[in-house]
């Protein structure tokens, strides 16, 4: 059973209407107070629950991926509308670009900031498994290696490449396959020089008289 934590998506929009609903009205309700909210209304964004290997063992088979899929599906909360998410949308350019015209005014300087395009998501995630084995260690100190970190990182690239595949166009399936190779090739590499320094040489055999 896989030890990958699983999160849970709150639907901010029943929260924001209780809000409304209680700002909207002039003076409290007189009869019992409403009801306090379900504990997973209190949090603010997905966070992460308890995992399936933290829970006691179970007699029934693991569930197969595609079945775990489908249950993370049906948990999730309704599809927002077209109408929310030309709303959302707006507010969050409007939110960013006053965050933009802070940072502006601190530092004139700054130019504009550049849109962020597909090449930037590949860019992170392969910097981000360069880093996880030992690429940015100073020089002189021994580097940090974070194996499993490093091949979720790759596993998400070739999550990436699966899933887009027939999308992209000319320089980003080259700039993504080419990712993919290099960092599989490092990868291999590191494990090989892991795997080397874990071997001890055998003892020496004793000398014949």
């Amino acid at each position: 059973m896989s030890d990958t934590p699983k999160f849970e998506v709150i639907d901010r929009r029943k929260i924001k209407k209780e809000e409304e609903q209680e700002t909207s009205s002039s003076q409290p309700a007189a009869a019992t107070p409403p009801p306090a909210p379900e504990p997973e209304q209190k949090a603010t964004g997905p966070r992460l629950v308890e995992t399936e290997a933290a829970k006691p063992p179970r007699s029934e088979a693991p569930a197969e991926p595609a079945e775990a899929e489908d249950d993370l599906t049906a948990e999730m909360p309704p599809p927002p509308t077209a109408e929310e998410k030309a709303e959302q949308e707006s507010a969050y350019e409007a939110s960013a670009q006053r965050v933009e015209d802070l940072l502006r005014a601190q530092n004139p300087t700054m130019g504009a900031q550049p849109p962020i395009k597909f090449e930037h998501l590949v860019q992170q995630l392969y910097l981000s498994a360069l880093m996880q084995m030992g690429a940015a260690t100073p020089e002189g100190q021994r580097p940090r290696v974070d194996i499993v970190g490093a091949r979720q990182s790759i596993d998400l690239l070739g999550v990436l490449e699966e899933k887009t595949r027939g999308n992209l166009n000319a320089n980003e399936t080259r700039m993504l396959e080419t990712v993919l190779f290099e960092l599989r090739m490092t990868f291999l590499e590191l494990t090989k020089m892991i795997s080397l320094q874990g071997v001890q040489a055998p003892p020496p055999k004793p000398e014949k008289h």
